[in-house]
């Protein structure tokens, strides 16, 4: 019998390799939590040539480091502390900014805890072909694991950590590298430590270590002046300040500290909720609270308190003795402040702008009526910042040399191409270089001193009105993922590429386990015309009983996307297909998007079929959930799908079926429009473009919707209902579902009175029947686009849909407003929502198809998920709808060189100063402003404009006039951007 020892670990051991920490539960109790680490002698230093350590891979630093700094001629390695990817990921990222790097765990660890966005950049850069990043796991290697000491915080100890880990380089470098006998020793690389903390320097020093400040080892880089502009000016230490900097008033009050900010907010004391600037005065902001129908209305910049779009706030609401109403006055930001000096605009009260700020304020005010009072309060604090880069112009009139060989750092103003967001004080070299540029500024910090944020410069996108710079800054200002697919993405796609093909019927085969063989049904697909991705089609025909058989087969993605895999991660990541006028940036690679996942004819392609028994009345008799097999009969355009269906002369199979599908889907609309749902519209226009290889527009028109297009809606939306009741039967705890609240009426109100005093009409917002049945009524026999426009102004009044998790919220909330569904979700697109592969995967658990990937069965991992992809939906509409707005303007302002370009347009706002206009034939809103005084009637919405030949001119809220429409570019930052005059019922241009 063999004898067995057993070894007890030494106390003084134990202590070094066991982690302790305590941890909240989600029901407050704390529990102490012992992690055992295992502690390594052979962790490797990934420095090529190393004889002590070994390596398994070929991605290693070089052994001589870099040599291309000033202060370190024999070689350098970079070692970076917490704080520098935190606050310089933009240098990081810069392809001019590539010394070899040392990545310790206990930094990569800090930065995921600290910010996630941040940590999957960093992740992304350790991947990147451009960069050479070796990660160090120091917390598992014997020499360089730390333990917190009794007293010591949590930074301290990482930070004596990330020194203890510089300080064995240093020391494993040199006995890798020892002197040859009767040879001098060579001279070995420097192991630098790159941290902005004082404190942690002035240790590192003490210790012997290289440690060098950012700002400090950017001066020394051969790149230097272009890589100081990327320096942001949170984490440097030795910054130059502004003039007058020491001297300077505060502007802004003081936020709140965090532990009262918490504790507010919990009473109920103080709100919390997302700020939203005024696109029509920039003196003007708000948030929307549960708290309140009506949004907290924060007044002036003190009130507003250096919040900026989409930051996530807490607002004090004042005495409703002090609430105030919206201004009524168009406030630009650019014309009010157009003479501030980006270097000394820092005094409150002591420069004309400011004062002009002030003046219009107190004007606003006094004009208020009192009838139109809303919650008014203050910022005192931010819960969550939402800066990131931002798509900018440098304002030319901020310079103060325009000498394009001055290599002298001057502070400009940065102007947002958004009008929602403040203007960008930043310092850089390269001023006179950027100007007409379209350039990515990222913003630092606001201090209450200042009455800007302080940004740093990122990267120029080029020439402004480019069409690839202004492709880019939409995509970058939208946040739109746009990069590559990698390689580990490619990899998960079918070996065989394009010669994949659906293998030949057998029980063996995998491809067709559990499968229906649906290749005879006459089924086809009907799309816009150009369509490559087509992930839907359809069939019917009737049945021996009189019923009627039709299906929706939709392209089974998640045979090609499964779980848990990199290209699941990206889809996961990009949460959706964005569609702009000329390219597409798509959510999956296109071998499966356009190619195996695309259902096009004559060809067999994998699906996921819902198939129905319907009555003649379209009631459902029953449905059914199938994997199948089908080869779609044609593919069709809404217009060649109409024009089939109509020709009397044709009868066959095909032709029959999609007459009885048209038959089958007014009975379906009908029975919805019945059941209360909404019958809403949206500008919705079409770019026509030279050629298929040229994106230059030529002209504008509305997009024709037929019957055809009727047809798949309502299908698309029965399996889509039909889906969510299943999932959510099986999976009632994580069922991926689509919803739409009801609208507070308090949104409604604006155009109830508008409609009531205008023209005599109500609009009942009790119920989405009700509200369905009154913009049915609300008609003008004199001008046939007037339902179009009520019913536009009214969907701008609803909130908008969202996907949820079904155990995260109430049953009674799972309802689709404007459908009149009492649950639904996506599934028809999965090759461009992610959203829908979720679904396809419960579907498919929900059938036995397979098993349910134990992620979709964690509530916390879907509403993850879907958090990412509500976002990514939201930006991809807009991101599409700006797309439109950038080539309306190409095609206006090609058309504005051959004539006067003169639209019929209807008015939807009236300003003390202005108008808001929609031409509908284009798609688009503008503004008409006035420099002469108008009078101007809030309550009636009524402007009476003063005429030369002494008539007054009246307009109000849905005149119908006309509009001369100019494209000018602004001399500051060189944007084109639509302007608009009034032609008719008077010409506004001059006043």
């Amino acid at each position: 019998m063999s004898e067995i020892t057993i070894r007890k670990r030494p106390r003084t051991e134990a202590v070094v390799t066991q982690r302790k920490f305590f941890k909240k539960t989600a029901r407050g109790k704390v529990i102490k939590v012992l992690r055992e680490r295992y502690l390594r002698d052979d962790v490797a230093c990934g420095i090529h040539s190393c004889g002590f350590c070994a390596h398994d891979t070929d991605i290693l630093l070089p052994s001589s480091g870099s040599l291309e700094h000033a202060s370190f001629a024999n070689g350098h390695f970079v070692l970076p502390d917490t704080n520098i990817f935190l606050s310089q990921m933009d240098l990081m990222e810069s392809p001019l900014f590539s010394p070899p790097i040392i990545l310790l765990q206990t930094v990569l660890e800090e930065v995921r805890h600290r910010s996630l966005p941040l940590y999957n950049r960093l992740k992304a850069l350790i991947k990147a072909d451009d960069k050479k990043i070796w990660v160090f796991y120091n917390e598992y290697c014997s020499e360089t694991a730390v333990i917190r000491e009794e007293g010591e915080s949590p930074n301290d100890r990482n930070d004596r950590g990330i020194r203890k880990a510089t300080a064995w380089y240093k020391n494993h470098i040199s006995l890798a590298r020892p002197p040859i006998r009767e040879q001098s020793r060579p001279p070995l690389p420097t192991v630098v430590l790159l941290t902005d903390d004082v404190a942690n320097r002035q240790k590192g020093e003490r210790e012997g270590l290289t440690c060098i400040s950012v700002r400090k080892y950017v001066e020394g880089h051969k790149e230097s002046s272009r890589l100081q502009d990327l320096l942001s000016a949170a984490g440097s230490d030795s910054i130059e300040p502004t003039q007058a900097v020491a001297a300077r008033q505060a502007l802004y009050p003081d936020y709140l500290p965090t532990a009262t900010l918490l504790a507010g907010i919990k009473s109920g004391q103080v709100h919390q909720g997302h700020f939203n600037a005024n696109q029509y005065n920039y003196l003007e902001g708000s948030v929307s609270v549960p708290a309140f129908e009506k949004p907290v209305l924060l007044i002036g910049r003190e009130h507003m308190n250096r919040a900026v779009q989409g930051d996530i706030v807490a607002v004090e609401v004042f005495d409703e003795k002090d609430w105030k109403a919206p201004a009524d006055e168009v406030v630009d930001q650019e014309s009010t402040l157009k003479n501030d000096d980006a270097e000394d605009s820092e005094e409150e009260g002591e420069d004309d702008e400011a004062l002009a700020e002030q003046k219009m304020l107190r004007k606003e005010l006094a004009k208020q009526p009192s009838s139109s009072r809303q919650p008014t309060g203050r910022v005192v604090g931010i819960v969550k910042r939402n800066w990131r880069s931002y798509v900018c112009h440098i304002d030319s009139t901020s310079l103060t040399s325009t000498n394009p060989t001055s290599l002298s750092q001057q502070t400009v103003f940065a102007t947002p191409v958004s009008r929602l967001l403040p203007r960008i004080r930043l310092r850089t070299r390269q001023a006179p270089a950027l100007i007409g540029q379209k350039i990515l500024v990222t913003i630092d910090r606001w201090e209450r001193t200042s009455r800007y944020p302080e940004g740093h410069f990122v990267r120029a996108l080029g020439k402004v009105q480019s069409k690839e710079a202004e492709q880019e800054s939409l995509l970058l200002e939208f946040d739109v993922p746009y990069r590559p697919f990698g390689k580990a993405i490619l990899d998960c796609l079918p070996p065989e590429g394009d010669n994949w093909v659906v293998p030949p019927k057998s029980a063996a085969d995998p491809n067709w386990r559990d499968r229906e063989d649906l290749r005879d049904l006459i089924i086809c697909s009907i799309d816009p015309p150009g369509c490559q991705d087509i992930d839907d089609a359809l069939h019917a025909r009737r049945l021996p009983n009189g019923n009627i058989e039709a299906g929706v087969h939709i392209a089974d993605v998640s045979h090609f996307v499964l779980p848990d895999t990199p290209m699941d991660h990206e889809a996961a990541a990009r949460g959706t297909t964005v569609y702009l006028v000329d390219k597409r940036i798509d959510m999956l690679p296109a071998l499966l998007g356009t190619n195996l996942c695309s259902l096009r004819p004559h060809v067999e392609r994998l699906a996921f079929s819902v198939i129905w028994e319907l009555s003649p009345q379209a009631e459902i008799v029953n449905v059914r959930f199938t994997k199948s097999v089908i080869a779609s009969k044609s593919a069709f355009t809404y217009e060649e799908a109409q024009i089939r269906k109509d020709d009397q002369k044709l009868a066959d199979e095909l032709t029959e079926s999609i007459r009885l599908l048209n038959d089958l889907a007014r009975k379906l609309k009908a029975g919805r429009m019945a059941a209360g749902a909404l019958n809403l519209a949206s500008p919705e226009v079409k770019i026509q473009l030279d050629s298929s290889e040229s994106s230059d527009p030529i002209d504008v028109e509305q997009k024709e919707l037929r019957e055809t297009n009727s047809l798949v809606e309502e299908f698309m939306l029965l399996a889509n209902i039909s889906v969510a009741g299943k999932i959510q039967e099986t999976f009632p705890q994580t069922a991926v579902l689509r919803r739409h609240l009801p609208p507070p009426r308090a949104n409604f109100e604006k155009l109830q009175d508008i409609l009531k005093k205008r023209k005599g009409m109500t609009l009942d917002v009790s119920s989405s029947g009700a509200l369905a049945a009154s913009l049915d009524e609300c008609i003008d026999p004199s001008e046939p686009a007037f339902n179009t426009l009520v019913r536009i102004m009214a969907t701008r009044c609803m909130l908008s849909a969202e996907y949820f998790c079904a155990g995260s919220v109430g049953r009674d909330t799972f309802g689709h407003y404007g459908l009149a569904s009492p649950i639904y979700t996506h599934f028809t697109s999965p090759i461009r929502r992610y959203a829908d592969v979720l679904a396809h995967r419960q579907l498919a658990a929900a059938i036995g198809y397979t098993p349910l990937h134990a992620s979709l069965h964690s509530k916390s991992h879907v509403e993850r998920v879907l958090e990412v992809v509500n976002k990514r939906h939201r930006m991809a509409q807009m991101a599409s709808r700006a797309s439109v707005e950038f080539y309306v303007g190409l095609a206006l302002k090609a058309r504005s060189l051959k004539e006067t370009v003169i639209e019929d347009a209807f008015v939807i706002r009236t300003f003390r100063n202005g108008l808001g206009v929609f031409v509908s034939r284009l798609g688009i809103e503008g503004l008409v402003t006035f420099k002469r005084e108008i009078q101007f009637d809030a309550d009636n919405y009524l402007i009476t404009i003063p005429s030369t030949d002494g008539g007054d001119v009246s307009i109000s809220v849905f005149d119908k006039v006309q509009v001369l429409i100019e494209v000018e570019q602004d001399k500051n930052t060189q944007r084109g951007r639509v302007v608009m005059f009034l032609s008719h019922p008077i010409d506004s241009r001059g006043m």
